[in-house]
């Protein structure tokens, strides 16, 4: 008995049947997964370990720029290193996967240009590999709390949650970025000036709380914010997090999202022809 499968495409029902077609193909959304993540660090000195080097340089040098030479609070009682190492996590996750989604299409340009399939699959998956990065970055986080004798807060069983809204904000982002990519090649030069802007804007390395209350409002549409302020309560146990602020961050993210679905769906049609 002949099993093989046959898929025939056909002229205007590729958008009837897109979503069903991105769950058909999620062994091949796993497997580009996969094959990501053993590309990043096969030819590295100390390979898996930059997941973890990273993070802590940058906590290193954040504790020392904010915390010890400009003086800046801590959240609470938190430890200053563990209140920027909290940070760390969800914007390592979103700096690194916007990135890789970004240069996603242009890098498998051999594979758009020849083989069918849901090209949302290539963004997708390349950020899904930061999702491990960040899993044992939790470990080290884990490690320091031991050190400093930091107690977590229960919330901490709410921290999967709190990811979701993190990968809307990165997948919206780099929808939009890798399809713009694909026609103008400019965007390599603006994912890590964005990246690079984001993260100092971000409260990366200092708390929300010593944002004045009248800037707020405007301070919470960088949907990262809202993102990093829910970690931080969830791991370290601070107050609650300015729920207006986390509204409008939400609600940011939610419109990336569908601006990147937007522009990505668009464009689509002539990623092969273009790339």
């Amino acid at each position: 008995m002949d099993c093989r499968h046959e898929t025939v495409i056909r002229a205007g029902q590729g958008a009837r049947h897109y979503w069903q077609d991105m769950l058909r193909y999620r062994e091949l959304f796993f497997f580009l997964a996969w094959r990501d993540l053993l590309v990043r660090y096969k030819q590295t000195a100390i390979g898996i370990a930059w997941a973890v080097l990273r993070p802590v340089l940058a906590m290193m040098v954040f504790s020392v720029v904010f915390g010890r030479l400009a003086g800046l609070p801590s959240d609470g009682n938190t430890p200053y290193p563990i209140m920027v190492f909290a940070a760390m996590l969800p914007w390592q996750f979103f700096a690194s996967g916007l990135s890789d989604a970004g240069n996603s299409l242009v890098s498998n340009a051999p594979m758009v240009s020849k083989v069918w399939f849901p090209r949302m699959l290539l963004p997708a998956s390349s950020i899904l590999v930061n999702a491990a990065d960040m899993i044992l970055s939790l470990m080290v986080l884990a490690l320091l709390m031991l050190g400093y004798g930091f107690a977590p807060s229960w919330r901490m069983l709410l921290l999967p949650a709190l990811v979701l809204p993190a990968a809307v904000t990165t997948l919206g982002a780099g929808l939009a970025l890798c399809a713009l990519n694909v026609t103008y090649r400019d965007f390599r030069y603006i994912v890590p000036f964005i990246i690079q802007l984001g993260m100092y804007v971000s409260p990366v390395g200092f708390s929300s709380a010593v944002v004045p209350q009248a800037w707020r409002a405007a301070y919470y549409l960088n949907p990262m914010a809202g993102v990093i302020d829910g970690f931080r309560w969830a791991i370290l146990g601070t107050d609650l997090p300015y729920l207006p602020g986390l509204i409008i961050s939400a609600a940011v993210s939610l419109a990336l999202l569908f601006t990147g679905l937007r522009i990505f769906r668009r464009m689509e049609a002539t990623f092969a022809d273009t790339i």
